[in-house]
């Protein structure tokens, strides 16, 4: 009884300490009340619209009224001929986005951090960091601007030079080229933050040390920075694998044409296609559903791997 009675004051004297902190720290929670209602209302709320997939979808009959038809919108989409392209195209810009735009922030950021002269280094990562801010409909049209055959700069100097215009814009072969480079234009630059965030908190001792036993800058930076960003690059690396069938809905709907679509055409832009334009909700819906099933599976596996290995997973 006397144990009973000690382990209720133990464990009131823990809820009492930690709403304590809660009111002391209390501004801190209250920062956090845009970023859940966010979730909330743009991640959660919407995931009832996934019974949508499940039904014959009917605005005029609603959410709860509509006919329900199990997952004959799945059979239908696996049995179409159209899922394997869209298969392929899409896993195919996700693996060229993983294996080309990925690593390029950090080398971007491995090279800022070797930056000693400051001013330098700011301006450097100004003009880095300017590309993020422009929407996709401007990197488009610089995109035309620089690429088209009539009047552009780029033919302009294959003609001058003695060659013949390329059709960069509507050549299939053209088309995941030009979209990696337009991602690692745009958005390389930003990616470095964190990975420069991570390199900030690297003992300088270590550096100290390492000059001491007589490493040059490239072991140092092998032997000392990239172990101690490695947490770092694992998690964003998960976190990219959650994204990793989200090839880029509007880059790529900017960039297609009839010509480019069989290369071109992913998930996000046979959704929109399909579903938003079509009207025809129920069965893009699925095929929605079905991406991020994926999503979340390459999540969950590559996290229990990572952790098998012994690192730190996301969860």
């Amino acid at each position: 009884m006397a144990q009973l009675q000690s382990s209720s004051r133990t464990g009131q004297g823990l809820n009492a300490r930690r709403w304590r902190y809660i009111v002391r720290e209390r501004w801190l929670y209250f920062m956090l009340i845009p970023g859940m209602l966010h979730f909330l209302i743009f991640k959660y709320v919407p995931m009832a619209g996934i019974i949508v997939a499940f039904q014959n979808y009917q605005p005029f009959l609603g959410l709860w009224h509509s006919e329900w038809v199990g997952v004959e919108h799945f059979q239908r989409f696996f049995s179409d001929p159209v899922f394997w392209r869209l298969m392929r195209n899409t896993l195919t810009l996700a693996i060229l986005s993983i294996v080309f735009y990925f690593p390029v922030p950090i080398i971007l950021a491995l090279m800022l951090n070797e930056v000693r002269h400051m001013v330098f280094k700011r301006v450097t990562q100004t003009f880095l960091y300017l590309p993020h801010f422009l929407s996709w409909v401007v990197i488009a049209g610089i995109t035309v601007t620089l690429l088209n055959t009539d009047g552009g700069v780029v033919n302009g100097l294959i003609v001058q030079l003695g060659g013949t215009p390329i059709q960069f814009l509507l050549a299939p072969e053209w088309f995941r080229p030009l979209i990696l480079i337009q991602l690692i234009w745009k958005e390389a630059g930003w990616g470095t933050i964190i990975f420069l965030a991570a390199m900030a908190g690297v003992d300088p001792q270590l550096y100290q040390s390492a000059v001491v036993d007589g490493a040059g800058r490239f072991r140092q930076i092998w032997h000392i920075t990239l172990p101690s960003i490695r947490t770092a690059i694992i998690t964003l690396f998960i976190i990219r694998l959650g994204s990793f069938l989200d090839t880029g809905f509007e880059q790529i709907l900017l960039m297609l044409n009839p010509i480019n679509r069989s290369v071109g055409e992913v998930f996000d832009t046979y959704v929109y296609q399909t579903g938003i334009i079509g009207g025809q909700f129920s069965y893009t819906t699925a095929v929605g559903l079905f991406k991020s099933a994926v999503a979340l599976l390459l999540v969950v596996v590559t996290n229990y791997l990572v952790k098998k290995s012994g690192e730190e997973g996301v969860f």
